[in-house]
């Protein structure tokens, strides 16, 4: 008699490891999720980031963010508002218009360099959240407590604006993350047929981002104070 062979008994499936969080996202909260995204961002990248791996990273479901922000707009709301919180400074009364610009403007410039993988998108946003309001209607307000007018402060608002955020973009995303030529010309091209371009390039590199900064700044503060002086 042929003996029928026993079938193995499946063994049952190990438990699901429960996320610290739980899947209705406990201990989580705006200001956490907010941060935690930001620091995902800042580490990979924009392009890699989803609510998914920000969920991950929580230790919990991405639907549990959903419950703090109802979409991934909303988030990234909240991390256009945290960049606005830390281009913030702290202004003196002592400090007259151009000063207060200035302080200003070096915010402006250290919020970009310290998230710059997300700093190309905050470039563009409208900044028509209430934070994003509040920060532009305080730098417009700097211009007409110096007196400018509103047509003024508009136009000097804008040129400050040209100006931050393309040497924030420069810095961040620009020339030397940018796209390059199949075929580019060569350094010793350069070096033999372009004398001025040679001569100069040693000052493009990142060691004298400071300065060039700092060169810019001064000659755009120095120009809206020649037209206040032309007002009085």
């Amino acid at each position: 008699m042929i003996k029928k062979a026993k079938a193995r008994r499946k063994a049952p499936p190990a438990p699901r490891k429960r996320r610290a969080a739980g899947h209705g996202g406990r201990g989580l909260s705006r200001e956490r999720i907010a941060a935690v995204a930001m620091a995902l961002v800042d580490r990979d990248g924009l392009a890699q980031f989803s609510t998914r791996r920000l969920g991950e990273e929580l230790g919990c479901e991405a639907m549990s963010i959903y419950h703090h922000f109802p979409s991934k707009a909303h988030l990234m709301d909240a991390l256009v508002d945290l960049m606005l919180a830390e281009a913030q400074v702290a202004m003196e009364p002592q400090w007259d218009w151009s000063e207060r610009l200035r302080r200003a403007a070096h915010g402006f410039r250290a919020m970009a360099l310290k998230h710059p993988a997300f700093f190309p998108f905050f470039a563009v946003h409208r900044l028509n959240t209430a934070a994003g309001v509040a920060y532009i209607d305080g730098i417009i307000g700097i211009l007409r407590d110096a007196g400018f007018s509103n047509r003024e402060a508009a136009v000097y608002f804008r040129e400050l604006g040209y100006y931050l955020t393309g040497a924030a973009l420069d810095e961040t995303a620009g020339y030397a993350r940018g796209p390059s030529s199949a075929e580019p010309v060569p350094d010793e091209t350069i070096a033999t047929n372009f004398k001025h371009l040679a001569a100069a390039a040693p000052y493009f590199q990142p060691a004298h981002f400071d300065a060039t900064f700092e060169t810019g700044l001064e000659i755009l503060l120095a120009g809206i104070e020649r037209s206040n002086q032309r007002q009085d």
